[in-house]
């Protein structure tokens, strides 16, 4: 049976109740306060318009260590050649904007990345927790993507790309960011062949969440964050 949250009390039921689905809890709302306590058990919204909010937590869970970041050769040389440049928390919400475009999977074309959505997650930006990735061409915004960080746990939502390799150019240089801060995981969620191009790997929810009590116990960054040079 599927709990539904209530308004004023911002506790998740435990992740072990969920469906085979991975599907835990429904209601509640999109405060920050309840977005944080819900990362923080390895919990994430997705749903679409006119959905309550569901609340989910799958078994087993897709994850990126930035250690074992692989870079495939052909995005390894189009790097090297490529005009792109990249920047953090720049553009947040036209980050979320562009992942929000119309996705063939969606009926009608939409998107679960709601107007309740953006807005969430811009004010989550405000506060320092959640952070985007943009791939900038001559001055243009072309690709990124965004999460949520918390202690050494990036949880990453979505990305979208205008040209070829733009997302991929922003999550190379996020992950390779993260691993020079010990990030100790990235979150994908949902195992797919595009992440695990990359190095991500699927692990029981069991173990993810071992790991993420350790990433939760690390120094967090919170506030704006920037590219260190190279």
């Amino acid at each position: 049976m599927i709990v539904r949250l209530s308004a004023h009390d911002f506790r998740f039921p435990p992740v072990e109740l969920a469906s085979p689905e991975g599907l835990l809890a429904m209601g509640g709302d999109l405060r920050p306060e309840r977005l944080i306590e819900a990362y923080r058990h390895g919990i994430f919204p997705w749903y679409h318009e006119g959905q309550p909010i569901l609340w989910w937590s799958p078994d087993p869970r897709a994850v990126l260590f930035p250690s074992k970041l692989h870079l495939p050769r052909s995005l390894r040389r189009a790097m090297r050649h490529s005009s792109f440049s990249v920047t953090f928390d720049t553009d947040f919400r036209s980050v979320m904007e562009g992942c929000a475009g119309p996705r063939p999977q969606y009926p009608g074309d939409g998107t679960w990345i709601t107007p309740e959505m953006i807005t969430a997650y811009t004010r989550l930006h405000e506060l320092g927790y959640a952070h985007s990735a943009e791939t900038w061409l001559h001055g243009r915004l072309v690709g990124g993507l965004y999460g949520v960080a918390i202690g050494g746990a990036f949880f990453a939502e979505s990305m979208f790309t205008l040209v070829d390799n733009a997302s991929k150019v922003a999550l190379v240089t996020l992950v390779r960011q993260l691993a020079t801060w010990q990030f100790l995981l990235m979150d994908c969620q949902q195992d797919s062949p595009h992440i695990r191009r990359f190095g991500a790997e699927t692990i029981a929810r069991t173990e993810f969440l071992t790991i993420l009590s350790e990433a939760l116990k690390l120094p967090g960054r919170q506030g704006r964050w920037t590219v260190a040079p190279s």
